[in-house]
């Protein structure tokens, strides 16, 4: 456990020299982008007024080179889907690629994720699929509100909620007290997303090194990014942020920013360089 902590708290004088290296030639917005984002692991970290984590140090390191300028607010996860859907937001950052986002944003692969199930260790059988999984009635499943994995996995949500199994909460770190706490026993994520918030949090920090994670064929793995908004924005500044967001995934500063925040083995489970 304390070598992981140290791994996830190296200097960020490390990650600023990084983000320093990156392509230096954008084009620039012509007003502020409004990025309302939510707790994501590491990814995204807020701590009161503090917002930080891998994609807030980019977005202000590209505000340090004179690009863009963005605004970021935090808000709940389903509130930010809902801003984003109804042209509120500029920016969907992270996000993993699904239909009903193509609907309504423009989409940027900056890294490869994957979902799985996750669970305290146990001498349970291996679930094997979504249908294992349906089958296995006495497992409670909690799931963050706002979350999408695609069509797999919002059928899966209409199928647990029929059967009166399915817990929603607010937040990755409230499904993490609720594994805990033995009301729910499985949910499904992306490990560093569940991984990060037990990191940072005491209550639930001894539950790191007892997870165990259960790749299913139907979440495989795919395209996580960012996506801007098809609504809110002006077609020279959706090209400008295009072109920044591409120069920033081609650089490989996303997966060096994982690997900074995260211990390896979080990593092989659902995070993958582009």
């Amino acid at each position: 456990m304390g070598s992981q902590m140290q791994i996830a708290v190296l200097p960020m004088i490390l990650f600023v020299a990084l983000l320093a290296s990156a392509p230096q030639i954008f084009a620039a917005c012509s007003r502020i982008i409004n990025v309302p984002v939510a707790v994501t692991g590491r990814s995204v970290i807020i701590n009161g007024e503090q917002i930080d984590g891998i994609y807030p140090d980019i977005l202000r390191s590209l505000m340090e080179k004179d690009t863009c300028k963005f605004a970021l607010s935090a808000v709940p996860r389903a509130r930010m889907e809902l801003m984003f859907e109804t042209g509120r937001a500029d920016l969907l950052i992270p996000a993993s690629r699904t239909p009903k986002r193509d609907e309504h944003g423009i989409f940027v692969p900056m890294i490869y994720n994957r979902a799985t199930l996750i669970s305290i260790e146990s001498n349970r059988p291996v679930v094997t699929s979504v249908q294992d999984l349906l089958d296995k009635k006495d497992l409670k499943v909690a799931l963050v509100r706002g979350f999408d994995y695609g069509p797999a996995y919002q059928d899966l949500i209409k199928e647990l909620t029929r059967q009166k199994r399915l817990y929603f909460d607010t937040d990755p770190l409230s499904v993490a007290r609720l594994l805990k706490a033995g009301i729910a026993d499985v949910t499904i994520m992306a490990p560093s997303i569940l991984a990060g918030v037990i990191m940072d949090d005491a209550r639930v920090q001894d539950m790191l090194e007892k997870l165990r994670f259960e790749p299913i064929p139907e979440l495989p793995w795919g395209d996580s990014g960012a996506y801007i908004s098809k609504k809110s924005l002006t077609a020279e500044d959706t090209a400008a942020l295009k072109d920044i967001l591409e120069q920033v995934a081609k650089s490989g500063m996303v997966w060096k920013g994982f690997q900074r925040y995260y211990p390896a083995n979080v990593l092989k489970e659902s995070i993958r360089p582009r």
